[in-house]
């Protein structure tokens, strides 16, 4: 688990939206409701919400200081 600053990589970050996965399920519209992560797979749902609460984003956080 990481705690801290998250290093942004950008080719994970083009990748993730433009693969083919991503473009099937979102034409299909097999999205589920926001919020409902739990009903898709619970594990990546646990995993992600404690990376997200014990890590920040560098972009975040100099979004708020140049406010």
């Amino acid at each position: 688990m990481k705690f801290g600053m998250r290093i942004p990589s950008l080719k994970k970050r083009i990748s993730a939206r433009t693969s083919i996965k991503r473009q099937i399920v979102h034409r299909a519209g097999l999205k589920m409701p926001k919020g409902y992560g739990w009903v898709r797979n619970p594990e990546k749902y646990l995993y992600n919400k404690v990376y997200n609460k014990t890590s920040f984003d560098i972009f975040k956080l100099l979004k708020k200081l140049l406010k």
